[in-house]
């Protein structure tokens, strides 16, 4: 028998023979512990994978991102599990993120007059799922034929998978399957429902969230926040992408192989232009008392493109706004703030000379002349270059940054004069019923290809960043966003298509010797759901173009 070698957690390689389960190979002291998946040659992959070259296998916790995202996922399997045994007719969707938990909803009866879960319903799917955690019951990831899932999925009723493999043609498919019920493969899952002990369903009229458990603290299930505001505007996404019947990735599929999706990017841009002109007219409507428009959201939701199009929109109101840059506030490098690291933080809102920001913002709103900074990227410091403003009694300033809904970033100025606008990528589409397109990741594409566009940054070098941003934005954008008095979501539903051709070259950089590989291979097979569209299709106004290039806006 052909014998490889591996190497567990860093420990001293051995032999062992090819084709052995992962799970084999953990000691017996150490299979107490809840391991929940393995990266293999910095491939994620579930504890049942079978080895058949040298590898490198690190044992993967709830406690690491991708482990967490394997139980999410896992979680997510056994919750479509509970409701196709107790109510194999209702109409059953995971929505959207909410807080830390899924957002999903639950209906039966005839389309049009169909009821909402109630909460007796929900406990008794999840009595359900504690009884199917109880049993221990192994979850095996099993290969079928496309003809194989096809009678499959006609058998079940699940028609977005259906229209999905519509537009797609693999050889052969890999499901999971747990006591009779299946599902496509998206990703790892765990090796059995008993490692699932910790979740909670909440009842959240009209539908429900499932809670996961506390990434730090894996024994307990994280405590839920309520967004009302965000879940509003993922609401009314949905609502429209269910009325335009372009819902699911399929769908969208469906759109470019008939040569429809001319049309619906015209819909979807339109969309965008009116509800920017809306927000521009609530500020028309309070033009007497507001001086300054600020405008925040985490990397790659398309704040600076925005900005410039609700600029636009003002002046057909009649306004004249004046815009200045948060970036030419940071403070020289040897004062910016240091995170757990030791790594300079630009991300903190100490970065920024808060002081010197509000005597400028003062000095606008009352009418006095300032000399504006200009922050030299190159040398790490801000310089004064003869760039001087004034506003006149009737003009408003904008102002982009990740901080802008921050109160101690305009603490100076009085809350009358304010008008805060939060920018988000909130995409709707949804792979299947039980697998969501994450916000997240629409934002890493966005990022992927304006970095390599246009700040000389490789795909591993904005992969590497990544998780530094994400630490950021948790700190210093997602608890102000309810602070806001508009929401705008950036999110283009056929954006993915277009970003497919551009980001998967950049992807194939990154190697199985790179840690960031994992976090590529995912992508990837995420990507892989989707047909391209030629981003000739994109308009030149497009808040896409900020990414993509040949905008019509300077930047």
């Amino acid at each position: 028998m052909r014998e490889i070698t591996v190497s567990l957690d860093g420990g001293k390689p051995f032999r062992c023979p090819a084709g052995v389960e992962v799970a084999s190979l953990i000691p017996p002291a150490r299979r107490r512990l809840p391991f929940i998946g393995c990266r293999v040659n910095n491939d994620v992959c579930s504890l049942s994978y079978p080895l058949d070259v040298n590898s490198d296998v690190r044992l993967l916790t709830s406690t690491d991102s991708q482990g967490m995202r394997i139980v999410r996922r896992s979680l997510t399997f056994l919750l479509a599990k509970a409701v196709a045994e107790l109510y194999p007719k209702a109409r059953f969707l995971v929505q959207h993120s909410l807080g830390t938990g899924y957002y999903c909803t639950f209906e039966y009866g005839r389309p049009g007059r169909a009821r909402h879960i109630t909460r007796r319903q929900l406990d008794r799917i999840e009595a359900l799922m504690r009884r199917l955690v109880g049993r221990n019951m192994p979850i095996e990831r099993r290969k079928m034929s496309y003809a194989e899932a096809l009678a499959v999925f006609r058998k079940t009723g699940q028609v977005e998978k259906l229209s999905m493999l519509q537009c797609l043609n693999p050889p052969k498919l890999v499901s999971f399957w747990c006591d009779g019920f299946s599902d496509l493969a998206h990703g790892p899952l765990a090796p059995s429902t008993g490692t699932l002990a910790h979740f909670r369903l909440i009842h959240y009229p009209p539908g429900f969230v499932l809670q996961f458990p506390d990434r730090e603290r894996s024994a307990r299930v994280a405590p839920f926040r309520d967004q009302p505001q965000l879940f509003r505007v993922f609401q009314e996404h949905k609502e429209w992408g269910r009325i335009l019947g372009v819902n699911t990735v399929g769908k969208l599929n469906g759109l470019i192989v008939h040569k429809a999706i001319g049309d619906f990017i015209k819909i979807e841009e339109a969309f965008h232009e009116k509800k920017i002109a809306r927000i521009a007219d609530q500020i028309f409507e309070r033009r007497r008392r507001i001086r300054i428009v600020l405008i925040s959201g985490p990397s790659a939701a398309g704040k600076t493109t925005f900005a410039k199009r609700l600029a636009v929109q003002m002046r057909v109101n009649g306004l004249r706004p004046e815009t200045i840059s948060l970036d030419n506030y940071y403070v020289d490098d040897p004062d910016t703030p240091r995170d757990a690291e030791g790594k300079l933080d630009y991300e903190h809102l100490d970065a920024v000379d808060i002081e010197l920001f509000n005597r400028h913002l003062l000095g606008l709103i009352r009418g006095r002349e300032i000399e504006l900074p200009v922050f030299n990227f190159q040398t790490k410091r801000r310089e004064f270059r003869g760039q001087r403003l004034r506003l006149e009694p009737d003009q408003l300033l904008i102002v982009e940054g990740i901080h802008g809904l921050n109160p101690r970033l305009t603490h100076r100025i009085p809350a009358a004069n304010k008008f805060r606008i939060y920018v988000s990528a909130l995409t709707q589409l949804n792979i299947d019923t039980g697998n969501r397109v994450s916000t997240t990741d629409n934002r890493l594409m966005r990022r992927l290809v304006r970095d390599y566009q246009y700040r000389n940054n490789s795909a591993l070098a904005t992969l590497r960043m990544w998780p530094s941003v994400r630490r950021g934005e948790k700190r210093w954008v997602f608890p102000f966003q309810a602070f806001s008095d508009a929401t705008f979501n950036s999110a283009l539903d056929y954006e993915l298509a277009v970003l497919k051709p551009l980001v998967e070259p950049l992807l194939m950089e990154i190697k199985p010797t790179h840690p960031e590989y994992a976090e590529a291979r995912r992508l990837q097979e995420f990507l892989w759901h989707f047909l391209a569209v030629p981003k000739t299709h994109v308009p030149p106004t497009s808040i896409l173009r900020e990414y993509i290039g040949a905008s019509s806006f300077k930047y």
